[in-house]
């Protein structure tokens, strides 16, 4: 009878594994999405010369256009409807999030539970539309300007140009924000950040072969590319360990009495990450360093352009001072977008109205102190652990050339959003798991 129960339970766990229909519809649909999303980034937009704008990216890799294109998969050099990419809808949403700390009405809002996110969801979405009519209004003034090798980048320039043009690139962006909700309601993981992340993998294959195509020219040699790889590898682990590394703080909740019964007693634990800012820090910096260098490069200048030219020389890449500025800005917005995302006296308050403790901290601004005293020093480390990761791929760019972007925002942004991506995939099958056991105990009460 046990072997036979044994028997029966196991055709049941692999009857739910096998059947986990929605899981599979769920990647499917995530799949599906991002392949439209793929093929959009070749959808040029009208009346446009994409090959001037690809000619501009090549001559000035280094302004911020070019990361704007690292994260738009191509989308922006080739000059498509998906040029702007979902990066409007990234933008409003941080400085919605900035404001909640700073306007008491959307404080208000975010306190109110589900119906104040749906509202401030909806203030970003009106945001975004705002933001991504200027910069496409701005690219639109920019491409009738240009001109390459084989003429100008718009074949007719014009008020109809500049209108197609903003219609275009807004109803993208548009189009990848309602794409990206449905990814997340309908998918598996976040979808923003899985269409970030798309763009990016999008350019490794190109990268890559890049890198072997000068280790066969004799340009790198076949022992510094293994090398290499090896460290890369490493790199991604070590990312890993810190994305996953928290502090837990043990929180204790008393017991209490309600008639004959206890209840209470409870412990459990506060997880605070290491790198609680994430990826917006060196986004940040990276946007503010790089603008000097767009504006030299649009300008058409060979680098004397007044304060311009200057700051553009002072902060190239490669140079002591763009590296300490680099990294100096990256701990400056570790620490205030931690600030912004985490308050330790509203969590003291929190706690305290639960009837939540920490052991040995006396609730109320004892405990706000001890949580800011904490943060302080995780996001000293987490900070330290960012700008490491980002300044080996300048490193590595300035001293060797190599073409691999290694490292940097987008392995952190690949990292994070594919550990997400599986813990959502886990989280499916131990619900389905737990429907096995559920059905296995209806068997079991059956046969008594």
């Amino acid at each position: 009878m046990a072997s036979a129960a044994e028997q029966l339970a196991a055709n049941l766990n692999l009857g739910v594994l096998s059947k986990a229909t929605e899981l599979k519809k769920r990647i499917w649909f995530t799949l599906g999405a991002l392949l439209v999303y793929r093929v959009g980034t070749y959808v040029p937009v009208p009346g446009v010369d994409a090959s001037v704008m690809g000619e501009m990216l090549a001559q000035h890799g280094g302004g911020i256009l070019a990361m704007f294109d690292m994260f738009s998969g191509g989308a922006l050099g080739r000059m498509t409807v998906f040029a702007l990419n979902i990066m409007p809808y990234i933008s409003a949403s941080i400085i919605i999030q900035l404001m909640t700390a700073a306007v008491p009405t959307l404080e208000a809002l975010k306190k109110e539970g589900e119906q104040g996110r749906k509202k401030l969801n909806q203030y970003t979405r009106y945001l975004t539309v705002v933001i991504a009519i200027f910069q496409s209004y701005g690219i639109a003034v920019g491409l009738e300007s240009m001109r390459g090798t084989f003429g100008a980048a718009v074949v007719d320039p014009g008020m109809f140009f500049r209108l197609s043009c903003v219609i275009s690139l807004v109803g993208g962006t548009m189009f990848l924000m309602w794409v990206g909700e449905q990814i997340t309601a309908r998918g598996i993981g976040n979808g923003t950040s899985l269409i970030i992340m798309a763009g990016i993998v999008a350019n490794v294959p190109h990268a890559l072969g890049s890198l072997l195509e000068l280790g066969r020219t004799g340009a790198l040699s076949p022992v510094f590319i293994l090398v290499f790889l090896i460290v890369a590898v490493a790199v991604v682990g070590f990312v890993v360990f810190m994305e996953r590394a928290q502090r837990r703080i043990v929180v204790q909740y008393p017991k209490r009495q309600v008639g004959n019964r206890m209840f209470g007693g409870d412990s459990t634990h506060m997880p605070l990450k290491l790198n609680t800012s994430g990826v917006i820090p060196p986004i940040f910096a990276s946007s503010i360093l790089l603008i000097p260098a767009t504006v030299a490069g649009f300008s058409g200048a060979s680098g004397d352009i007044g304060w311009v030219g200057t700051i553009t020389n002072l902060l190239s890449r490669g140079s002591w001072l763009y590296m300490a500025t680099y990294a100096s800005m990256i701990i400056f917005f570790s620490y205030f977008y931690t600030a912004v995302v985490f308050n330790p006296v509203e969590t003291a308050d929190n706690l305290k109205k639960y009837g939540g403790f920490i052991p040995g901290i006396r609730p109320g601004s004892a405990t706000a102190d001890y949580f800011d005293y904490v943060l302080t020093r995780l996001t000293t480390v987490g900070a330290l652990y960012v700008v490491g990761v980002c300044l080996l791929p300048e490193l590595l760019i300035g001293t060797y050339g190599l073409p691999f972007y290694f490292g940097g925002t987008s392995l952190m942004i690949i990292v994070s959003v594919t550990m997400d991506t599986v813990t959502q995939i886990q989280s499916h099958l131990l619900a389905h798991q737990y429907e096995g056991l559920i059905k296995k105990g209806r068997v079991k009460g059956r046969g008594r």
